[in-house]
This record gives structure tokens, C-alpha cells and sequence, in this order.
């Protein structure tokens, strides 16, 4: 019996970039550790570096707090990546199709001469590489059709989620303060300077 293949680096990321966008909540380094290989069949061990890799694309955000780093990327966040990328790979193409027609009409002038030269080889070389990437970009656009502007409408429910989800956590510090402060005389200034607690920290509107 053959084995199982593992999951490749592209599968992984997507798979975490899954738990984000469908629980819209924030997570710790250890929390993901044990969720990702229940939901999305990641291997623990694999989880800190996948999570890095996201969060130097930028579509994962990370912020420490006392001696924990918490991980989140809301539904919104992937979607506004997605329209990002789209219009990227839209500009490549204008810019692959212009530079294909100047080389289109240089090769069908090079043809009219009906004589073999190293110029008109090099002309043909490049409009056969030019049509290549032009095909991949075109089948890389496709992977984006799916970001139709209706789905921007849905940008304020899942914006109310985010809210919502922060101000849990922000009620958690809020809770833990008490607690700490009920057990231990300490000021609460000292709290907020040992757990990197910012004083402003406050429930959003």
C-alpha cells in the first residue's frame, strides 16, 4: 500500500487561511496548534512556519500581547487580498497583450521578407514565450472570478463579526485585570506595563 502524500506548502497555507476566514476569531500559537490538525489535517509541527509565511504576505495579521503573539485574518481581509491580486494580474495582462500585438506585427514584417534570419528566429522565440505567459496569466485570473463587487456588500456583516470578536477579547483583558487585581495588590498601571496592556485599550463602537 502506498503512502498517504503529505500536504504541500500552497495546500497548508490555504487550508490555515480556511480556519481564519471561517471562524473569524483570534487565535494564539498554541490554540492553532491543536485546531489546524483537527480541522485542516496540518501537522503541528508545521503550523508556526506556515503561520510566519502568511503573516510576511501580509495576509495574516499578528500582534503580541504580554508573552503571547495572537494570529487573525477576517473574511474581508482575504477578499480585499483577492481584488488586490486581481488587479495585479489584470495590469500584467493589458501589458503582456501590448507587448504581444508589437511582436506579433514585427514577426508577420519579418515573415513578408520569406528569408530565414537569426533576428526573425529571435522574433519567433519571443512571441512563443510571450504567448505562454499570456496563457498562464489568463488561467491564473480565473483562480479570481469568483470576486465579483456583490460580494464587497457583504464587507459590513462580516466587519460586525470582527467588532464583535474584539470586543470579547477586549472583555477577556478587562476580566483578567479584575481578577488580578481582586487576588494581588497591585496597581493597575503595573498590570498594564507587565502584559503590555495599552492604557487606551478600550471596546470599539
Amino acid at each position: 500500500m502506498s503512502k498517504k502524500r503529505g500536504l504541500s506548502l500552497e495546500e497548508k497555507r490555504t487550508r490555515m487561511m480556511e480556519i481564519f476566514t471561517e471562524k473569524n476569531e483570534f487565535f494564539h500559537l498554541k490554540e492553532l496548534e491543536k485546531i489546524a490538525p483537527k480541522l485542516k489535517g496540518i501537522t503541528p509541527m508545521s503550523v508556526k512556519e506556515v503561520l510566519q509565511g502568511l503573516v510576511d504576505d501580509d495576509m495574516v495579521n499578528c500582534e503580541k500581547v504580554g508573552t503571547s503573539s495572537f494570529y487573525w485574518a477576517f473574511s474581508s481581509q482575504a477578499l480585499n487580498n483577492r481584488l488586490t491580486k486581481k488587479r495585479k494580474l489584470n495590469e500584467d495582462l493589458d501589458k503582456l497583450r501590448k507587448k504581444l500585438t508589437t511582436t506579433n506585427e514585427n514577426v508577420e514584417a519579418a515573415q513578408s521578407l520569406r528569408k530565414a534570419s537569426k533576428e526573425r528566429e529571435n522574433l519567433v522565440e519571443e512571441l512563443t514565450e510571450l504567448q505562454t505567459k499570456k496563457a498562464k496569466l489568463e488561467t491564473e485570473i480565473t483562480k479570481y472570478k469568483d470576486c465579483d463587487p456583490e460580494v464587497i456588500n457583504e464587507l459590513q456583516k462580516e466587519a460586525t463579526i470582527a467588532k464583535e470578536a474584539a470586543n470579547r477579547w477586549t472583555d477577556n483583558i478587562f476580566n483578567l485585570k479584575s481578577w488580578i487585581k481582586r487576588k494581588f495588590p497591585i496597581d493597575e498601571n503595573v498590570i498594564n506595563k507587565q502584559f503590555d496592556i495599552p492604557e487606551e485599550l478600550d471596546y470599539i463602537e
